[in-house]
């Protein structure tokens, strides 16, 4: 690969390439894989996203964190700060509206968006990522400059960044820039890739 974003362009081709039988299939495989994973079991305040440009989906994960008490939040554009995530409560059949990115969202107001760091896990779209927890996104930088904070702490606390991804996306090598938030982990349709920022 030449660059980011020819990587980029490779691992978003083979993704869209994915017939929905393939994607729902890989996408209920990795459910089943993280399910019993101490990071989901002791998770109370789950944010995941819903998938776009053919994303590993982590509906099913949702519906098992709905199902056994969970709360789940998906993300949201600041109309304040335009680079930021906010993350508003979901559940199943909540309004919801596009983004100008074209990525449906919750309808809420600004007072019931929670405060990032009271999520417990987050879990992540990525273009590709590698075995120490860097991961490539979109370009736009959203999840970085949102949990930002994160690079400030020694140890981990709340929230646990997990990517979820397709297992052909892991790449041997990503460089990690400084502006970068690691993962502390990637779920696939294969297992849990612990990296080796925990």
């Amino acid at each position: 690969m030449n660059s980011r974003s020819d990587l980029r362009r490779e691992m978003r081709d083979r993704r869209r390439a994915l017939g929905d039988a393939q994607r729902t299939r890989r996408s209920e495989c990795a459910a089943v894989c993280f399910r019993r994973h101490r990071l989901f079991c002791r998770a109370r305040r789950v944010a995941a996203y819903l998938p776009n440009d053919g994303e590993l989906d982590p509906m099913p994960l949702m519906a098992l964190a709905w199902a056994i008490g969970k709360q789940v939040y998906l993300p949201v554009l600041s109309h304040l700060r335009s680079d930021h995530l906010l993350f508003a409560p979901y559940a199943p059949g909540d309004a919801l509206r596009e983004n100008r990115f074209g990525i449906p969202e919750p309808v809420v107001s600004l007072r019931h968006m929670v405060d990032l760091k009271t999520l417990d896990l987050v879990l992540t779209p990525l273009v590709a990522f590698d075995g120490q927890g860097n991961r490539l996104g979109m370009g736009g930088g959203f999840y970085d400059r949102s949990f930002a904070f994160l690079r400030r702490r020694r140890y981990w606390l709340k929230p646990h960044l997990v990517g979820m991804a397709y297992d052909f996306q892991r790449v041997d090598y990503l460089e990690r820039q400084h502006w970068d938030v690691p993962l502390q982990g990637v779920v696939t349709e294969k297992g849990f890739v612990a990296t080796g920022d925990k």
